[in-house]
């Protein structure tokens, strides 16, 4: 029950973002951006939550050794996907929609809206990169203690990181995406579970 549990966190933010992703608009128009900004306002304290699915087998103090000064590395790979995919959103995202609501009937909206999704996309970029960081650290932290059991998940999960890096969560590869992850995390919380059998006392 504790493992289904852990499943059941890891990976309620991808598959929160995935169903999302299915009414993302495809594009920033006038007539898109009261939902493009309102969308990106209600995700905003949900994108961070992705690495929830890192931090749950990680969820140790850090032991002397490999093994801890990769857990320590993953987590600060999950802090710095956290902090530069927010800029993303927050960018390309509220500030972009914002500016094209407001933008004048018979005013041009690409030179309003290309340089914030300019920002928007470098600061998201350093943000996956992070992640994917965070992914293979957190490979590195429980390979020796559970071995071959968490490369399944390692595995799904830098496949879904690198289609991250240019798929949002945009239908159709950005929904796809989330659910990689969502799996991904789950095969990881499994193959990071205790599976030693629990010895009674006489």
């Amino acid at each position: 029950m504790l493992t289904i549990r852990k499943i059941a966190l890891a990976t309620a933010a991808p598959l929160a973002l995935a169903a999302a992703g299915l009414t993302h608009p495809h594009g920033l128009f006038r007539s898109t951006a009261s939902h493009w900004t309102g969308m990106h306002i209600a995700l905003l304290p949900v994108f961070p939550l992705l690495t929830v699915g890192l931090l749950i087998p990680l969820w140790h103090r850090p032991r002397p050794g490999l093994a801890g000064v990769a857990t320590v590395v993953a987590w600060a790979g999950a802090f710095g996907y956290a902090v530069f995919y927010t800029g993303l959103d927050a960018v390309a995202g509220i500030a972009a929609g914002t500016a094209v609501g407001h933008v004048g009937p018979t005013a041009s909206i690409g030179p309003v809206k290309h340089p914030l999704y300019d920002t928007g996309e470098l600061l998201g970029h350093v943000g996956v990169y992070a992640l994917i960081g965070a992914v293979a650290a957190t490979a590195a932290a429980l390979f020796p203690k559970h071995g071959v059991r968490i490369l399944p998940g390692t595995a799904v999960l830098l496949g879904a990181g690198w289609s991250f890096v240019d798929s949002h969560i945009f239908w159709p590869r950005g929904v796809w995406t989330m659910v990689a992850f969502a799996l991904g995390f789950a095969l990881l919380a499994w193959g990071a579970a205790d599976n030693e059998p629990h010895r009674h006392r006489p």
